[in-house]
C-alpha cells in the first residue's frame, strides 16, 4: 500500500504533466487567426506572415534531437522546467510588437515546446511503465483541448474585447507560468547513471533500426497531413462554395470532432498486443474525409467529412505519441526515439502546407493537392502497420541489421 507522501507525489507529477500538456499548443494555434491584424499593424508580406506560422515548426525540427542529451544531463524534469521558462518568455517577447521580437519570440517558443514534446513521453515510460495508454490520453487530450480553445478565443480576445492582437497573444504566458509552479516539485528528480549508459548504446542503434525509422514516418507522415488541414481547410471548403465564415466553424469542428478519439486511442492501444488494426482504420477515416470533402460541395456531407478527418487526425496525433512509448524499452529509449521522430515529423509539418500551397498555384486548382493528401494518407499507413508490431526499437527483427 502506497504511503500519503507518495500518493501525493503521484498527483502533483500527473496534474504537472497535464499542465505542461495544456502549454503544448495554444501559443501555437493562437497565431493563425491573428495573421490578418499583425500583417496590417506590422506592414509584413504575406510570405513572413507565412514565415511566422512556420517557424516553430523548423524550431520543433531542430532542437528535437538535442533534448534527450540535455536530459540526459541535467534530468528529463529539470529540462522540462527549463523548457517552460523559454516558452513563457518567448511568449513575452513575441508580444512586444516589433516584426524582430516576433519572429525571436515566435523561435523561442519553438525551443520550448520541442523540449516538452520530446521528453514527456520519456517521463511517461518512466514513471508510469504500466500505465502509459492511460497518461498518453489524458496528456494528448488536455494537449488538443487547447489547441482547439486557443484557435476559437484569439479573435474575440483581440478584437471583441479590444486587447489588440499583441494582449491575446500575451494572455498564454499566464499558463507557462502556472505550468512552471505545478511541475516544481518534480525538479529534485535525478537521472540514473545505468540508465544514462544504456541510453548512448541505444541511441547509436536507432538509425539503424527499421521500426524506429516507421515510428518517425507514421509521426512526420500525420503531422504533415495535420499542418495541411489546418492551414488549407478553410480555402478548399470556401473553393467548393462554403462561405468563409463557415469554413472557420468546419475548421474547429474538426479539431473538436478529435478528441474523444484522442483520448480512446492511446488506451486501446496499451491494451492490444499490435496496434495494425487502430492504423487501418485510422487511415480510412482519413481517406473517406478527405475524398468525400473534394467530391461534394453539401455542407452537410462537408460537416461529416471534416468529422471522419478530425477523428483520424485526434487518434493518428494520440497513437504516434503512444509509438513513442509503446516502442521503447525504457526511458531513455523512449526519448531517443521521440528526438529521431518528432524531429523528421516536424520538419515533413513545415514542408506540407508550403508544398500544398505550391501546388495549388502551379495548378490553380484543389485537385492535386487532395490527391497528394490522400497518397499521403496511404503512406501513412503502412508506416502505421510497420509501427505497430509488438517489439522494441533497440531488438532489431529478422534480416534486420542489428
Amino acid at each position: 500500500m502506497q504511503s500519503p507522501a507518495n500518493d501525493a507525489r503521484r498527483a502533483f507529477l500527473i496534474i504537472g504533466i497535464i499542465f505542461v500538456a495544456f502549454n503544448l499548443r495554444p501559443a501555437i494555434t493562437s497565431v493563425g487567426p491573428l495573421i490578418p491584424f499583425i500583417r496590417n499593424d506590422l506592414g509584413i508580406s504575406n510570405g513572413v506572415a507565412g514565415f511566422i506560422t512556420t517557424l516553430p515548426l523548423l524550431s520543433f525540427a531542430a532542437l528535437s534531437p538535442l533534448a534527450p542529451k540535455i536530459g540526459k544531463r541535467i534530468s528529463n524534469e529539470r529540462t522540462i522546467f527549463l523548457g517552460l521558462i523559454l516558452l513563457a518568455v518567448g511568449i513575452g517577447i513575441r508580444s512586444i510588437g516589433l516584426i524582430e521580437t516576433l519572429l525571436l519570440g515566435t523561435f523561442l517558443i519553438g525551443l520550448g515546446v520541442a523540449i516538452c514534446n520530446v521528453l514527456l513521453p520519456s517521463i511517461v515510460k518512466e514513471r508510469y511503465p504500466t500505465k502509459v495508454g492511460v497518461v498518453t490520453s489524458v496528456y494528448s487530450t488536455s494537449m488538443g483541448i487547447f489547441a482547439a480553445s486557443a484557435s476559437g478565443v484569439s479573435v474575440p480576445l483581440a478584437q471583441t474585447f479590444g486587447l489588440g492582437w499583441q494582449t491575446s497573444l500575451a494572455i498564454w504566458a499566464a499558463l507557462a507560468f502556472i505550468a512552471l509552479l505545478l511541475w516544481s516539485p518534480q525538479l529534485g528528480k535525478q537521472n540514473k547513471i545505468g540508465q544514462i549508459r544504456q541510453t548512448v548504446q541505444k541511441r547509436q542503434s536507432l538509425l539503424r533500426s527499421t521500426l524506429a525509422w516507421q515510428v518517425t514516418l507514421f509521426m512526420g507522415l500525420q503531422s504533415f497531413l495535420f499542418y495541411c488541414t489546418i492551414a488549407w481547410l478553410p480555402d478548399i471548403l470556401h473553393s467548393q462554395g462554403i462561405t468563409v465564415a463557415a469554413a472557420g466553424w468546419l475548421l474547429a469542428i474538426m479539431q473538436f470532432a478529435g478528441l474523444p478519439s484522442t483520448f480512446i486511442t492511446p488506451m486501446l492501444a496499451d491494451k492490444l498486443s499490435n496496434q495494425k488494426g487502430i492504423v487501418v482504420t485510422v487511415s480510412f477515416l482519413y481517406i473517406i474525409g478527405l475524398v468525400g470533402l473534394f467530391i461534394s460541395s453539401n455542407l452537410m456531407f462537408a460537416v461529416l467529412s471534416v468529422i471522419f478527418i478530425g477523428f483520424a487526425q485526434g487518434s493518428s496525433i494520440s497513437l504516434s505519441l503512444a509509438f513513442l512509448s509503446l516502442r521503447a524499452a525504457d526511458a531513455s529509449e523512449a526519448a531517443s526515439l521521440s528526438g529521431m521522430a518528432q524531429s523528421f515529423g516536424y520538419l515533413l509539418a513545415a514542408v506540407g502546407p508550403i508544398f500544398i500551397g505550391f501546388l495549388f498555384d502551379k495548378t490553380l486548382s484543389w485537385t492535386a493537392s487532395m490527391m497528394t493528401l490522400v497518397i499521403v494518407a496511404v503512406a501513412m499507413c503502412g508506416a502505421g502497420i510497420g509501427a505497430g508490431r509488438n517489439e522494441f526499437v533497440s531488438v532489431p527483427s529478422k534480416g534486420e541489421s542489428s
